[in-house]
């Protein structure tokens, strides 16, 4: 009888985000996810079944910069913020469960294969901190000190099968990778990359970590499996002859799409999206389009990508066809798009216009608005279907 009771609290405690009844049904959390409201530093609590705000958590200070990755059941969402902020919100009881300040600048982070360690990558001190995804306590540090005295920014975190984590450092010119099978011990192999690498993201089977360059054409590719080969240059010289434009906004890798044994990639300082085959790596074809890309995202079933674009001209979103590999529609949904996010089985696309207070929702059929939330200034989100992929 007491279990009974126990169970039935935490519902009536917590969801009540649409208001507590007398007897409320429990509810499961796989179609919620957070909304990151940049300027007011807080987060919407979202339904992506009924489309519907259902709560706001206020309290998580500079969300200028923010990523969310998720406990194992989906309970959980942990907000790393620009002022090196880690929130674990309560989704279910739509509060802040615990929140500490781990860093001067932090820009994300990741979760453990087995969902027990939660790390953090920061600008500074660079580096990544590994904590106990329950309690937030510090189990480790692991500086990004590459020459004496000399710390780099970490860029691109990813966790990978084995409890380890790849990241590159950005001024070293480095990929690392940080085995955790003893939180409190980390050890780490270092592998030489390329000049600046600026983001990265692991491919959905966990094999391949691959970082984009800032400071030349092409990408690095660490293969897991294979450590022992060092780091493989990819698509080199991909913008040579060709007069570089100015960059406006870093492309995000974490949104590259791999579809269909193809990956497709934002050309840096380009208008194109690259087709890259994923068993040879090599380019096989670029898309035209709007302007330079900074997420370039699959459907779930791999059938269409989604592209927005940097500022100026990130008031569009673009639909690419990946059989015909061209663009087939242009979409207008508000100014300053900075983040579109799939329901897990891709009926719908929700798209962010920061500057006009909305996130829009897109039947991704028909490419027709079917239903617009308020929010303040939204930027990522962040559905905690993220929970069981690689990478997220």
């Amino acid at each position: 009888m007491k279990l009974a009771r126990l169970l039935f609290a935490v519902p009536c405690a917590a969801l009540l985000l649409a208001g507590c009844a007398s007897n409320p049904a429990p509810r499961g959390t796989g179609d919620l996810g957070l909304i990151i409201e940049r300027a007011n530093g807080q987060v919407a609590v979202v339904s992506h079944t009924t489309r519907e705000r259902l709560a706001t958590v206020p309290g998580l200070g500079d969300l200028s910069h923010a990523h969310v990755t998720y406990s194992r059941d989906g309970r959980y969402g942990y907000v790393f913020g620009r002022d090196g902020g880690l929130t674990k919100v309560d989704l279910l009881r739509a509060r802040i469960d615990r929140r500490i300040i781990q860093a001067g600048n932090s820009i994300g982070g990741s979760i453990s294969q087995d969902g027990r360690l939660v790390v953090a990558q920061n600008y500074d001190p660079g580096g990544i901190k590994v904590f106990d995804a329950d309690t937030l306590e510090q189990l480790s540090e692991v500086p990004a000190e590459y020459a004496p005295g000399q710390r780099a920014k970490v860029v691109g975190l990813a966790d990978l099968p084995g409890q380890r984590f790849a990241y590159a450092l950005f001024e070293a010119g480095e990929i690392w990778v940080t085995d955790l099978s003893d939180p409190r011990k980390p050890r780490t192999q270092r592998f030489t990359a390329g000049r600046q690498p600026y983001d990265a993201l692991v491919t959905p089977d966990g094999r391949h970590f691959i970082a984009g360059l800032f400071g030349e054409d092409g990408l690095a590719m660490l293969d897991i499996w294979h450590k022992e080969r060092g780091v493989q240059k990819i698509l080199a010289g991909y913008g040579k002859g060709e007069e570089a434009l100015p960059v406006y906004k870093m492309p995000h890798l974490r949104g590259w799409a791999v579809a269909g044994g193809h990956a497709y990639l934002p050309a840096i300082g380009r208008h194109e999206v690259l087709v890259v085959d994923t068993r040879t790596w090599q380019e096989v074809a670029r898309i035209p389009v709007h302007s330079q890309p900074v997420f370039v995202m699959a459907r779930p079933d791999g059938r269409q990508v989604w592209v927005n674009f940097a500022f100026p001209d990130n008031a569009k979103v673009q639909v690419i066809d990946t059989q015909e590999r061209r663009v087939i529609d242009t979409l207008e949904p508000g100014r300053a798009v900075l983040h579109m996010e799939f329901t897990p089985r891709g009926e719908a696309v929700w798209v962010s216009s920061r500057d006009d207070n909305k996130v829009v929702v897109y039947d991704t059929e028909t490419r027709k608005p079917v239903a617009e939330l308020p929010a303040a200034h939204p930027s990522g989100i962040f559905f905690t279907s993220r929970a069981v992929r690689i990478g997220f």
